[in-house]
């Protein structure tokens, strides 16, 4: 009996302990670069938007998380997740440009080419209100200025859509 409480408590310890790796520090205001790439790894990109210094963390490919690390002199001015309702209303259509994006949300998951319309668009899925799996469509022309947004359900994550060829989403969708 003891043999086995031990294992147990063993085993929960390690699992305890792959959490605290899998899980990031959280990130404050005030950290320095080096105490953010402690915390939270090497950045996916790093972009400059005059003083400042933008490092990006995005969740992998496909993930509906982007954190953008804003510093000023060395220091964190904010850290937050910008796939967003509210990051993505920041774009201007007609004047935001590839360069405006990506400062402001990151690198997109996808990118793809309209030709009927001679559109580049950039996608990104995202948890629409924390509840919704959406992706954000960013649809840039010729010059690289925003002309449209459009957002809509995100099919891949949706187990009763069926994809080309027998696939299905994430889920075994409805037979």
């Amino acid at each position: 009996m003891i043999t086995t409480v031990r294992a147990f408590l063993l085993t929960l310890l390690v699992l305890l302990s792959g959490c605290a790796t899998v899980l990031p520090q959280s990130v404050s205001v005030g950290d320095s670069e080096a105490d953010v790439i402690q915390k939270r790894g090497q950045p996916t990109n790093r972009y400059k938007d005059g003083n400042v210094d933008l490092l990006e963390y995005m969740t992998g490919p496909w993930g509906q998380r982007t954190y953008m690390a804003r510093l000023e002199n060395g220091r964190v001015v904010s850290f937050e997740q910008v796939l967003t309702v509210q990051k993505f209303g920041t774009i201007r259509v007609g004047e935001a440009t590839k360069d405006t994006v990506l400062k402001t949300i990151g690198t997109p998951s996808d990118t793809s080419y309209l030709p009927l319309r001679d559109l580049e668009v950039w996608s990104y899925p995202y948890k629409e209100n924390e509840v919704w799996d959406s992706i954000m469509h960013v649809h840039f022309d010729q010059a690289g200025v925003v002309r449209q947004m459009l957002n809509g359900p995100d099919p891949r994550r949706d187990p009763d859509v069926r994809f080309p060829f027998g696939g299905f989403g994430f889920g075994f969708g409805r037979l």
